[in-house]
């Protein structure tokens, strides 16, 4: 099963195979790509995916928030339902860009750094536009569960990198949300579709 860029299989099979705890990236992703999503208001979302890239009416000077995990997603969207995030879209990328991102974050929360007081914690900030954020993962429901899901958020010359260069694809996905949310309301997580999404490693060092 697919939607144009994604595979997909069945909730059940999938929460089965994964790990119950600890911190996990999980995205869709192969050699080259990795899959992150976004909500937006319509006039940026459709714009996105008509264009391929970010533009128009998007902001370049704030800080937007990247999110590998479909379920958190959701959770954050309240499936595609929220004032001001009902276009889903399904975001592309150039894995050796996400691994740059990775490496480079700085932990949005001094508790969740590894620095030895905050006054260093507070200056990588200043210097740094990246931000790393570990949040409780989500079922489908939006209940909270022990293991942990990733966002990065990206501000200045990052954004114009992410916005454009480093996006392969972008696709409006949300009619796909909408009918996998009518199961969630129905409770019948037997017919529920997701991404296919396994347990990332981002390299170290950025791929060629």
């Amino acid at each position: 099963m697919t939607t144009s860029i994604l595979k997909t299989e069945k909730y059940t099979e999938r929460d089965n195979r994964l790990p119950e705890s600890g911190r996990h990236i999980l995205a869709h992703f192969d050699d080259d790509s990795i899959v992150v999503y976004q909500a937006y208001r319509p006039a940026i979302g459709h714009y996105a995916a008509s264009h391929g890239y970010f533009g128009g009416p998007f902001s370049f000077s704030r800080m937007t928030w990247i999110k590998p995990n479909f379920l958190w997603m959701m959770y954050r969207s309240k499936w595609g339902t929220k004032i001001g995030q009902k276009v889903i879209l399904a975001i592309t990328l150039k894995r050796n860009f996400f691994d740059k991102v990775v490496a480079q974050a700085v932990p949005a929360l001094f508790r969740e750094s590894n620095f030895k007081n905050q006054s260093d914690w507070k200056k990588s900030l200043a210097k740094n536009p990246i931000r790393v954020q570990w949040d409780p993962d989500r079922n489908p429901y939006g209940h909270a569960i022990s293991r942990r899901a990733i966002q990065l958020g990206l501000k200045g010359d990052i954004v114009k990198e992410y916005a454009q260069d480093a996006t392969l694809q972008i696709e409006d996905i949300s009619e796909f949300v909408q009918k996998q949310y009518r199961h969630v309301q129905s409770q019948n997580l037997q017919k529920l579709i997701m991404p296919v999404e396994h347990v990332y490693v981002a390299d170290s060092v950025s791929r060629k």
